[in-house]
């Protein structure tokens, strides 16, 4: 098949361009509301049903670099790649249990609010312009440059026209808050998941066509017989990605670190359930994590499918550099361009979902945190609803111009994609020992709080530079144990800490869950636990 898009392709594509929009301009036109809330426009709040939230969570997690990036790591290492997305299964319902209890009780709408809740202004005002600067250059911006590189790569569009296309797309999409986000993610999931399996039929069919045979679970069946290698879950140290992946380390040591960090602690993330009821945020959590057992199937076979085709000579034309070097990433738009007119419109759609939606919930988020706790509390402090929102609006259109501006630049790293996923590793271990600490053990104090906030980059960096040979996920387990000990010193060491005023009313009874939710939960991990058996 070639390489461009068939006219079939662009029709399909541009049938779901109009169902998306048109359904987002529907949802704004009947929820609109002359006087809109700061939490309806940021959070929703009591609107979005318990699909909604989950469906949201995932599309706005799920972009360029799932699809990308991991089924590159399909490629080059196997399944193992997948406990990323199988331990945030996990992940989720420990938020669900533990977390979300604290923040809805505390009516906590953004992290930085919990923190000054938790702590004090100083700790959550340094850790609002942390976030947003990581927010806007590193996550909103490699985002788009992901996501318009692998747009350029399947449609031949310029990068610079993908970009301002994504942007504008997910501007739409942004501009009329979170009810808008959260329902069109609905749609933007369906077609994520519809024109993923698609792709992933095609590579496994094609697979098992190599072999005389025909259908996806021959093409499955195949793979493990053919790349038995590509189907362990946890390496020992004689694998060349256990650098990567260290063993034991991904059930039990810090990719919690990275997980929670990332599904508790994220604005991007919790600003999903913040506004709904105990009951419905743990309901779309739970969804959530449901999706998430899938995705290894949508993301991470058919890097497995593409490695196998390139062992038996399909794709080196494709797949190799000027350098003759081999680049996994590009495992996943050679597979598009393998499939048939329209199919490849609705896999092209698929990713372009996943891009967008990400974008979206990115955007909302930075506007949120700027608007609630930057300029609400230190420029306009008189601001009524509407202000706020006006203003969230802009941040919105400013940030996503910053990201067109500096995405063209990312291309300048040797490993930019590498470098953003060690960069966010490097707050992650102080974020987490923060929060679980100011949850959970009421004596932790504001000064023990900014003194592991300004030192976990500090310390990581010094892991990286003195210990480079030790694993990156062991690194962070390492530095969040110091951290956390540092943290309790500090707090035992003040006199005040035992009368902390300042520690969240934490009632251990909101622990418990309802029996569907526990029967969901125990159905996760059951599934969880056969998928590291099987795949050991």
């Amino acid at each position: 098949m070639g390489k461009e898009l068939q006219t079939l392709d662009y029709v399909v594509f541009f049938i779901y361009f109009i169902i998306v929009a048109g359904y987002g301009y529907w949802i704004y036109q009947r929820k609109k509301n002359p006087n809109t809330s700061v939490n309806d426009f940021f959070l929703a709040e009591g609107s979005l049903t318990w699909w909604a939230i989950g469906a949201s969570l995932i599309a706005s997690n799920i972009s360029a670099e799932q699809f990308v990036g991991m089924s590159g790591s399909g490629f080059a290492m196997g399944l193992a790649i997948a406990s990323y997305e199988w331990m945030a299964a996990l992940t989720l319902i420990v938020v669900a249990v533990f977390f979300m209890p604290g923040y809805i009780k505390n009516k906590i709408f953004t992290m930085p609010q919990f923190l000054e809740k938790r702590y004090s202004p100083l700790v959550a005002t340094m850790m609002a312009v942390f976030w947003l600067l990581v927010y806007v250059f590193v996550n909103l911006t490699s985002i788009l440059y992901l996501g318009a590189i692998a747009v350029s790569t399947i449609s031949g569009f310029s990068f610079m026209a993908c970009s301002l296309f994504l942007a504008t797309f997910a501007i739409i999409i942004t501009l009329g808050g979170m009810k808008v986000i959260g329902y069109t993610d609905v749609i933007q999931v369906a077609i994520l998941v519809l024109g993923g399996l698609c792709t992933t039929y095609l590579a496994l069919d094609l697979v098992a066509q190599q072999s005389g045979m025909t259908g996806a679970l021959a093409g499955l069946s195949q793979l493990r017989e053919q790349a038995p290698t590509h189907f362990h879950m946890i390496f020992d140290e004689s694998n060349k990605y256990y650098k990567d992946l260290p063993g034991l380390t991904v059930l039990f040591g810090a990719m919690w670190i990275a997980n929670l960090n990332y599904w508790g602690c994220n604005q991007y993330i919790t600003q999903r359930a913040l506004g709904a009821k105990i009951e419905t945020a743990r309901s779309g959590l739970l969804f959530a994590a449901f999706l998430k057992l899938l995705m290894p199937i949508i993301v991470v076979l058919p890097g497995i499918a593409a490695f196998v085709l390139y062992q038996k000579g399909m794709f080196h034309s494709e797949m190799v550099n000027e350098l003759g070097e081999v680049k996994p990433d590009k495992a996943y738009p050679v597979l598009l361009n393998l499939l048939g007119p329209g199919l490849k419109g609705l896999s092209f759609a698929a990713l372009t979902a996943a891009i967008v939606a990400s974008l979206a919930g990115k955007a909302n988020s930075i506007a949120t945190i700027f608007t609630l706790d930057i300029y609400k509390k230190y420029i306009n402090r008189g601001a009524d609803d509407g202000v706020q929102v006006r203003m969230g609006r802009w941040v919105i259109i400013v940030a996503m111009l910053i990201a067109i501006s500096v995405a063209p630049q990312l291309q300048k790293l040797e490993q930019g994609f590498q470098f953003i996923q060690e960069f966010t590793g490097l707050i992650s271990p102080g974020v987490v020992a923060i929060f679980l600490l100011g949850f959970f053990w009421k004596r932790a104090t504001a000064n023990a709080a900014f003194v592991a906030a300004l030192l976990t980059i500090p310390l990581g960096l010094a892991f990286k530079s003195y210990m480079p040979e030790m694993p990156f996920l062991n690194q962070m387990g390492y530095v969040f144990l110091i951290l956390v000990g540092l943290m309790v010193l500090i707090s035992v060491l003040d006199p005040r800490s035992k009368q902390n005023k300042d520690a969240l009313e934490i009632d251990t009874q909101a622990f418990r869950t309802s029996s569907a939710f526990a029967a969901g939960a125990l159905l996760i991990i059951g599934v969880l636990a056969a998928l590291y058996i099987v795949f050991w």
